[in-house]
C-alpha cells in the first residue's frame, strides 16, 4: 500500500468513525486490562503507530492520583470511567493536564451530568472528524506537494485552536480565583473599628469647650 492509499484509507475510517453512543458502553465493571483493551479499540485510529499507544495503565494511575480520574471502586472501572478517559484522551493532545481537570469540574459544576458531558465531546470530536477527513480525501488526488501542504494548514491550525482554548480556560480559571479570594475577604471577621480607643476621648468631647 502506497502512502495516498494508507492515507486514502485512514480519512475514510474517520469520516465513518464516531464514538461509541452512551448506551452503547460497558454497564459492568471492568478490571485495568480490560480497560486498556476496549480504550485501544476506541483510540485505535487517532494512535500514530501500535507502538504509540494513547493510553497506558501507568496513565490511568496518573490520572487517578491527580484527581482528574476518579478512582475505580475496588480496581474495578464503570461507564463514568471509561467516558471520562475518552475525553482525557482526547484533549491531552492539545492540553495540560491542569486545564483538563478545571475543564471537566467547570462542566460537572455546572449541572452536567458524565453522560452529558460525553455527547457533547461526542458531538463535537465527530463533526471536527468528519470536517478534517473530507478535506485529506479532497487534496489525495492532487499529489504529494498539496498533502505537505494541507499538512502545514492543519498543523497551524491546530495549534491556534489549541491556544485559543487554554486563553480562554485561562481567563475564566482567573477570574473565578479572583471571585474566590473576594468570597473569602468578605467573609473573614474584621475588627470593629466604630469603639473608642482606650486613652482617646470620644468624638463629641473634642468639640466641648473647655
Amino acid at each position: 500500500m502506497n502512502p495516498s492509499e494508507a492515507i486514502h484509507q485512514w480519512a475514510q475510517e474517520g469520516e465513518h468513525c464516531t464514538p461509541t453512543p452512551w448506551d452503547r458502553m460497558p454497564e459492568i465493571y471492568l478490571y485495568m486490562d480490560q480497560v486498556i483493551t476496549y480504550m485501544h479499540s476506541q483510540l485505535s485510529l487517532f494512535e500514530r503507530t501500535e507502538d504509540s499507544p494513547l493510553l497506558t495503565s501507568s496513565m490511568i494511575n496518573n490520572y487517578v492520583k491527580n484527581g482528574v480520574l476518579e478512582r475505580p471502586d475496588k480496581k474495578k472501572y464503570s461507564r463514568d470511567h471509561l467516558a471520562t478517559l475518552m475525553v482525557i484522551c482526547m484533549l491531552k493532545q492539545v492540553l495540560s493536564l491542569q486545564d483538563i481537570s478545571s475543564l471537566l469540574k467547570a462542566s460537572l459544576n455546572h449541572g452536567e451530568s458524565r453522560q452529558d458531558l460525553y455527547e457533547t465531546y461526542s458531538q463535537a470530536q465527530t463533526k471536527a472528524l468528519q470536517q478534517v477527513c473530507k478535506r485529506v480525501e479532497d487534496c489525495i488526488p492532487q499529489g504529494e506537494d498539496a498533502l505537505y501542504k494541507l499538512a502545514m494548514e492543519l498543523a497551524v491550525e491546530a495549534n491556534a485552536r489549541r491556544a485559543a482554548a487554554e486563553r480562554i480556560l485561562c481567563e475564566l480559571g482567573a477570574q473565578k480565583e479572583e471571585c474566590s479570594k473576594k468570597e473569602k475577604k468578605e467573609s473573614s471577621p474584621t475588627s470593629d473599628t466604630s469603639l473608642p480607643i482606650e486613652g482617646i476621648p470620644e468624638e463629641k468631647n473634642l468639640s466641648e469647650k473647655a
